[in-house]
C-alpha cells in the first residue's frame, strides 16, 4: 500500500524558462560548429580512436605551449591580473584553512587513539563550520600541494574554466531536480545551493517503492489508490495532464513542470560551446591527470592502513557485502550453460508440447528444432553461440545477433520473449531460476532490462501480465525498461504512422494507470517494481540531423528516418519528467533514465545524457558469468584491491533502483550523506580512510569553482 511521499506536499515546481534575448546567439552557432566538426570525425573514425589522443589536445602541442607561456607572460605584467591574482589568493588561503582537519574537529571514543577528522567543507554562504559527525576516522597522510592555486594556468583561464564547469554543473542539477533524478548534495552546496542538513533524505529524489513483507503477497492487486479523472493528450510529443474536459478544451494543463524545448537546447548549446573552448578543456586534462596521480600516491602511503581498518572490521568481507548488476539485459541474465542446459531439458521433457502456431498451423517442440535441422543433445555451449567476444567490440550488429541462440530467431522468440505462443513460460522459467541463485546467494542483486518497443499501446499490460502470471517477482531483483531506438524499422513496416505514436504507445499507458489505478490494476502493480528506463541500440548509426528547436515535433516526424539520439533522449526524459511529477503527487514510485551512452557515435550522445540522465550504466559483456566472477576477473586484471572491490559494490547499491529502505539496511542508516559521515564500515567493508578521501577531494576541487565565483562577486564589487 502506498504511503505519501516526502516531499509531496511540496508547491508544484515549474520549468524555468530561458529569456531567449539574453542568451548570447554565438553560443547557439558554436554549438553548430561542434557538431559539423562531429559528423565529419565520425565519418572517418575507426574502432581505436576511443584509445587515441585527439590532435587538439592542449596538452602535447608546441604551439600551443608556445601560446600558454606568452599568454602567462603578459599576464605576469599586467597590473589588474596582479590584483585579482592577490584577491584570489586570499579567497583561497581562508578557503583552505576552513578545509584543513584539527584535532579539535573530532569527537571520536575517548579510548581511541590520536585520529584526524576528515576536510570539514566551507558552503557558499556558511558563516561556520558545521559540527563534526562522530565517526570513526583512522589518521592517515594526505596529500596536499602548497603554492599556486592555478599553476600551469593564466588567471584569467582558470577563472573562466571555473566559471563554465560551475555552470554546466547548473544545468544539469536544474534537469536532475525537476525529473526527481539525484545530484549530489555537497556538490549542490558548492555551487551555492544550500540545503540544510534537516532535510529528509527522500526529499528531492527518486522513490523507490519498499519490497513486501515477508507475510505479504507480491501480486496483491487491492487497495489501488482511486481515479482521478484526469485526461492525457499528446501535444508535440510530450504528454500534457488536465483535470477536466473543461480544462482540456481551455488547454489549461495540470500544474505539472512540462519541458521547453527551446530552453533545452540552449542549455544543449551551452555544454556543446563549453566542449571546445580551449582553457576549459586545459584546466579539466591538467585536473584529471593530477587526480590520478594523487589517488596512486594516496594507495602508496595508505594502502597498508586500509587494509588494517577493514582486518578490524569483524563478520564483513567482500564476500558478504551487497553488490548489485547494475547494467544486465533480462535475457542474457543466464550464463550461457545455463541457457544451453534448459533448452536440453525442456526438449527432453516436453518435446511434442505445443509451442508455436505458423499460419493456422501448430508446431510442436520438436518439429521447430526438426525445422532447424538440429538435434538438441548435439548442442554445445560453443555451437550455440551466445557469447559476446572480441569480435563483438564497437560491432551492435554482431553483439545483437549474440541474442539469437545457434543463429536462429525462432529459439529466440521461444526461449527468450515475454510474448510468443507460450506467453513467455519458458523465459519466466529462467528468469526465476537465475533469481532463485541470486536469494540464496543472499548479498546479490540485480537489474534486468525487460523491452517496450512502441508498437503498441497493449506491449505494457502484455508485460505485466506475463509477470504477475509467471510470479517473476524476487526481492533480488528490480527491473528497467529499455526502449530500442528502432522507429525506422516499425515505419518501414507501416506498423507506425510517426514517431509521436511511438512515444504515445511508450508512455500514454503509464499515464493511465497513474491516474485511475483500478483500471489498470496489473500495470499498477507492475509498475512498483519497475525503477527506470533505458534507451538502447546501435550508438555508431550516423545521423546528420542536428536536434534544435527548429527540428520536426514527433507528431510531423513521419518519415522512415531514424531521429537522431539526442532527439530520442530528450522526448523520454521530457515524458518521464511529468510523469514523476504525477506519480509524486499521488505517493507513487517515480522512474530513473538510465540510458545506454559512450558505446559508440558522437560526443552529442554524452552531452544529451549529462543534461537528461540521472546516470548511465552499460557494458559490452553477453557472456554475464556470475557477478562475483566479474568481481574476481576485474580485480585480477586491473590489480584491485579488497577495499577497491568492496568500494565498487558499495557505489552499486547506490547507483541502482534499491528503495531508501533497503540501501539504509546494506549501508547504514547515513548513507545518503556523502563522506565518511554516510559510510557504516560494519555493514559495507570500505575504509573510512578511502571514503575521507573521496570526499576531500571532490571538496577540493569543487572549491576551486566556488572560489572563482567568489572572486567574480568581489571584483563586481569593487569596480
Amino acid at each position: 500500500m502506498e504511503t505519501p511521499a516526502a516531499g509531496s506536499a511540496e508547491m508544484p515546481r515549474q520549468f524555468p524558462k530561458l529569456n531567449i534575448s539574453e542568451v548570447d546567439e554565438q553560443v547557439r552557432l558554436l554549438a553548430e560548429k561542434v557538431f559539423a566538426k562531429v559528423l565529419r570525425e565520425e565519418d572517418s573514425k575507426d574502432a581505436l580512436s576511443l584509445f587515441t589522443v585527439p590532435e587538439d589536445c592542449p596538452i602535447g602541442q608546441k604551439e600551443a605551449k608556445e601560446r600558454e607561456l606568452q599568454k602567462e607572460l603578459a599576464e605576469q605584467k599586467s597590473v589588474e591580473t596582479a590584483k585579482r591574482k592577490k584577491s584570489f589568493k586570499m579567497i583561497r588561503s581562508q578557503s583552505l584553512s576552513l578545509q584543513m582537519p584539527t584535532q579539535q574537529d573530532w569527537k571520536g571514543p575517548p579510548t581511541s587513539s590520536p585520529v584526524m577528522s576528515p576536510t570539514t567543507p566551507v558552503f557558499p554562504g556558511a558563516t561556520s563550520q558545521p559540527t563534526p559527525a562522530p565517526y570513526a576516522m583512522p589518521e592517515f597522510q594526505r596529500v596536499t600541494i602548497s603554492g599556486d592555486y592555478c599553476a600551469g594556468i593564466t588567471v584569467e583561464d582558470y577563472e573562466q574554466a571555473a566559471k563554465s564547469l560551475a555552470k554546466a554543473l547548473m544545468i544539469r542539477e536544474k534537469y536532475a531536480r525537476l525529473a526527481y533524478h539525484r545530484f549530489p548534495r555537497t556538490t549542490a552546496r558548492y555551487l551555492g545551493h544550500r540545503r540544510g542538513d534537516t532535510v529528509p533524505p527522500e526529499e528531492g529524489l527518486p522513490d523507490f517503492h519498499p519490497p513486501p513483507l515477508p507475510q505479504e503477497d507480491p501480486y496483491c492487486l487491492d487497495n489501488a489508490p482511486p481515479n482521478l479523472g484526469y485526461l492525457v493528450r499528446m501535444r508535440g510529443g510530450i504528454l500534457f495532464v488536465y483535470d477536466n474536459k473543461k480544462m482540456l478544451e481551455r488547454q489549461e494543463p495540470h500544474s505539472l513542470p512540462y519541458p521547453d524545448l527551446e530552453t533545452y537546447t540552449v542549455d544543449m548549446s551551452h555544454i556543446l560551446a563549453l566542449i571546445t573552448d580551449g582553457p576549459t578543456k586545459t584546466y579539466c586534462h591538467r585536473r584529471l591527470n593530477f587526480l590520478e596521480s594523487k589517488f596512486s600516491l594516496h594507495e602508496m602511503l595508505n594502502e597498508m592502513s586500509e587494509f588494517k581498518e577493514l582486518k578490524s572490521n569483524p563478520h564483513r568481507d567482500f564476500y558478504n557485502v551487497r553488490k548489485v548488476d547494475t547494467h544486465i539485459h533480462a535475457a542474457a541474465c543466464m550464463n550461457q550453460k545455463h541457457l544451453l542446459r534448459f533448452i536440453k531439458h525442456t526438449y527432453q521433457t516436453e518435446p511434442d508440447r505445443t509451442v508455436a502456431e505458423k499460419r493456422g498451423r501448430k508446431i510442436t517442440l520438436r518439429q521447430v528444432f526438426d525445422s532447424l535441422h538440429m538435434d538438441p543433445y548435439d548442442l554445445t555451449v560453443d555451437s550455440l553461440d551466445v557469447h559476446a567476444g572480441r569480435q563483438t567490440f564497437h560491432r551492435f550488429d554482431k553483439f545483437n545477433s549474440k541474442y539469437n541462440p545457434v543463429g536462429a530467431s525462432e529459439l529466440r522468440d521461444l526461449y527468450l520473449k515475454t510474448e510468443n505462443y507460450l506467453g513467455g513460460e519458458y523465459f519466466a522459467r529462467m528468469v526465476k531460476e537465475v533469481a532463485r541463485e541470486l536469494e540464496e546467494s543472499k548479498y546479490q542483486y540485480s537489474e534486468p532490462r525487460l523491452s517496450i518497443y512502441g508498437r503498441s499501446p497493449e506491449e505494457w499490460p502484455n508485460l505485466a501480465r506475463w509477470f504477475i502470471q509467471h510470479k517473476v517477482y524476487s526481492p533480488n531483483m528490480r527491473w528497467i525498461i529499455q526502449v530500442p531506438r528502432i522507429y525506422d524499422i516499425f515505419r518501414a513496416k507501416k506498423l507506425l504512422p510517426s514517431f509521436g505514436k511511438m512515444l504515445e504507445n511508450i508512455f500514454l499507458p503509464l499515464f493511465e494507470a497513474t491516474i485511475n489505478p483500478q483500471d489498470h490494476q496489473e500495470l499498477h502493480l507492475f509498475l512498483k517494481y519497475v525503477t527506470g528506463f533505458d534507451s538502447v541500440d546501435d550508438e555508431s548509426k550516423h545521423s546528420d540531423h542536428m536536434f534544435s528547436d527548429k527540428s520536426p515535433s514527433p507528431d510531423v516526424w513521419t518519415s522512415e528516418q531514424n531521429p537522431p539520439y539526442s532527439y530520442y533522449l530528450y522526448y523520454m526524459y521530457a515524458n518521464i519528467m511529468v510523469l514523476n511529477n504525477l506519480r509524486r503527487e499521488r505517493g507513487l514510485s517515480t522512474f530513473l533514465f538510465r540510458p545506454h551512452c559512450g558505446e559508440a557515435g558522437s560526443i552529442t550522445h554524452l552531452v544529451s545524457a549529462f543534461l537528461t540522465a540521472d546516470n548511465i550504466s552499460h557494458g559490452l559483456l553477453l557472456k554475464k558469468e556470475a557477478l562475483m566472477e566479474e568481481y574476481a576477473i576485474a580485480a585480477q586484471v586491473w590489480k584491485l584491491s579488497t577495499c577497491d572491490l568492496c568500494e565498487i559494490a558499495r557505489n552499486s547499491v547506490l547507483q541502482s533502483g534499491l528503495s531508501h529502505q533497503e540501501k539504509q539496511k546494506f549501508l547504514g542508516q547515513n548513507y545518503y550523506k556523502e563522506g565518511p559521515e554516510g559510510n557504516d564500515i560494519r555493514k559495507t567493508n570500505v575504509a573510512q580512510i578511502r571514503m575521507a578521501f573521496r570526499y576531500e577531494t571532490l571538496c577540493n576541487e569543487l572549491s576551486f569553482l566556488s572560489d572563482a565565483m567568489k572572486s567574480e562577486e568581489i571584483t563586481a564589487l569593487t569596480q
